[in-house]
Parts: structure tokens; C-alpha cells; sequence
């Protein structure tokens, strides 16, 4: 007998018991408005969203290794008892031979960065513009630090209106593979603000990372259209000293879509996804902003560069994509 359930508890509980899993943005898992698929007999979970006829799945189970497969199996059949299909996203490396496996077609869809944090240092002539961007916004008058969201909760719900409005009027705050702010779990996150003159001008929320890159993801990020350049990457640059100083192994920027895309690994790709998602890299950019995302991820020189996959049952088809998007609140 198959559970779902909605707790966001028991989704916490399996990232950090089964860290193997070492999705870096496993912190997905417990947002709210997610659903979570167990066995009785087997540890960990799987994560996922249904839209429409699909079953929108995050990442690989979150479970030992031995019950992977089982999960994913079982997953596979609660889903045809219901005359559904599966979709997953942010598969990692190490869980796409288990899909593979399991009759899935699976394709990069893009890639997740971060940097080493032991030894980083913005010294030297290839740090030099992100230097001069970090002076002239401090220059600006800005104090930044970090901060604790209940104080400055207003005022972020005021600074996230006005960048949504400012995306345009039909556009919807995004969910599922991205974080949140609030809720039962902010205490597991960490808030670093720029104030001028005791009001807000932006910030970045980090969450927690698991697994064998431990540290901090670098998520939620807003700020004013009238800030000065540099906003962002000067409470950046506040955190990292933060992180550093706590001896923090990693700071992760998460995933791009589109980006870093290598030659197929897997037997039965689709070669038609692979040639959109290339093409979404080239001319996509009204679609996502892929490139000016990995810009500012490539301002920090991440060291590390993870390739991850969307895992379809049955065919490669657009119409699973955008189930994905749907999942995402993004149409």
C-alpha cells in the first residue's frame, strides 16, 4: 500500500537522514504545496507536484541508495494506476542511471554552480569590475547585514510586490524549484538585507545545502529598480565573508536551465530535446533568462559544475515541459 502525504516535516526529516541523495537544492522538497510518495516498507520519499496528467517529480528520491530504485518503481506504478505520466526535474548525476533503468528518456536540461569557499578571495585582475561594482554601491551609502525575517518581513512583502508588478501584469511569483521565504521552516534559512536610510533595498535569502558539498545555497534574491549598481553583488560578497569566517565548505548558486550542456551521456536521449534545449540557450532568452543568470553566477568563478537532467516516462514532448512550467506557477 502506497501513502502520499503533505507534510513538509517528513520531507525535511528525509533530506537530512538520506543526504546521499546530494541534490543541491534539496530544500525544495519541503516548500509548501508539494506531495510527497512513500512506500510502508521502504525509507525516504519521493517529491512532487501533479499538473494536469502529470506527476511533476523533484529530482531523484530522497532515500538511501539501496531503496532508490524501488521508490522510483513504485512511483512509477502509482502513477499508471491513475493513468498518469512522470516528468522529473533536477535529476542529478547519480540518480539518471536508476530512470534510465526504469524505461525514462533522460536529457540535460541545464546545470548547477558553486564555489569552494575554503581559500576564495576576490583578489587579483579577474575580480577587478566585481571589486569596483561592490566600492561603488557602498559608496552609495548602503549598510548591509544579515538579518532576521520577522524584522523586516513588511517591508520584503513590499519589495516583492513591486518586482513582481515590475515583471508585468499577468506574471506570477514562481514555486517548486525555488525557495520561499516565511513559513514553519524560515528558521533553517539565513536572511542578509541592504539598507540606505532604514528602508530596504534589497536581499538574498540562503538555504540550506546537504550532502557532500555542505553549505549554503544562494536562492531568493530581490531588490528596488532604483537601487544602485551592485546591490547584489555586495550583500554577496557580506555573506561570503560571513560563511568564510564560519568556515562554510560551499556556497551554491543553484540551477540555470539551458546552460553548460555536454554531450549526451545517456543511452535513448532524445535528440530532438537536446537540439531545444541548445536552442533555448541560443534564442530563449524572451522565454528565460538563462544567459544574464549565468553571467552573474560566472562573476563569482564557481569551481564546481554539476550537470542536471529532466527525466521523461515515455517520450520526450514538449507537453511535459510545460507541465513543468505549470508546476513552477510560470504559465
Amino acid at each position: 500500500m502506497t501513502e502520499v502525504v503533505t507534510d513538509t516535516d517528513i520531507a525535511l526529516d528525509a533530506i537530512q537522514r538520506y543526504p546521499d541523495a546530494d541534490n543541491p537544492s534539496a530544500y525544495f522538497a519541503f516548500s509548501g504545496g508539494n506531495s510527497y510518495f512513500r512506500l510502508p516498507d521502504e525509507p525516504g520519499l519521493i517529491v512532487y507536484r501533479r499538473t494536469g496528467r502529470y506527476l511533476v517529480q523533484f529530482g531523484g528520491p530522497f532515500a538511501p541508495a539501496a531503496a532508490r530504485t524501488r521508490l522510483l518503481r513504485g512511483f512509477a506504478g502509482f502513477a499508471a494506476d491513475r493513468g498518469l505520466e512522470i516528468v522529473a526535474v533536477q535529476v542529478q548525476s547519480a540518480d539518471a542511471p536508476a530512470f534510465v533503468d526504469e524505461g525514462f528518456i533522460v536529457n540535460q536540461m541545464g546545470a548547477s554552480y558553486a564555489v569552494e569557499l575554503d581559500g576564495f578571495t576576490l583578489r587579483g585582475t579577474r575580480f577587478m569590475q566585481l571589486r569596483n561594482k561592490i566600492s561603488r554601491a557602498l559608496r552609495a551609502g548602503l549598510e548591509i547585514r544579515e538579518a532576521s525575517y520577522d524584522d523586516w518581513r513588511e517591508q520584503i512583502g513590499a519589495l516583492d510586490a513591486q518586482w513582481l508588478r515590475g515583471k508585468g501584469e499577468d506574471v506570477k511569483a514562481l514555486e517548486f524549484l525555488v525557495g520561499e521565504l516565511g513559513g514553519r521552516h524560515q528558521p533553517l534559512r539565513r536572511l542578509f538585507v541592504a539598507v540606505q536610510g532604514g528602508r530596504l533595498i534589497g536581499y538574498i535569502s540562503y538555504s540550506p545545502v546537504y550532502g557532500s558539498r555542505p553549505g549554503w545555497m544562494h536562492d531568493l534574491s530581490r531588490r528596488r529598480p532604483d537601487s544602485p549598481p551592485g546591490v547584489m553583488e555586495a550583500i554577496n560578497k557580506a555573506a561570503i565573508d560571513v560563511f568564510t569566517t564560519e568556515k562554510v565548505p560551499w556556497l551554491h548558486f543553484g540551477f540555470t536551465p539551458f546552460t553548460s550542456l555536454d554531450a549526451p551521456r545517456f543511452p535513448g536521449y532524445s535528440r530532438a530535446f537536446h537540439w531545444f534545449m541548445t536552442y533555448l540557450w541560443e534564442e530563449g532568452a524572451h522565454i528565460y533568462p538563462a544567459r544574464t543568470q549565468l553571467a552573474y553566477k560566472e562573476k563569482w568563478a564557481p569551481n564546481l559544475v554539476l550537470p542536471e537532467y529532466i527525466a521523461f516516462q515515455g517520450q520526450a514532448s514538449l507537453a511535459a515541459l510545460v507541465h513543468v512550467f505549470r508546476a513552477c506557477n510560470a504559465i
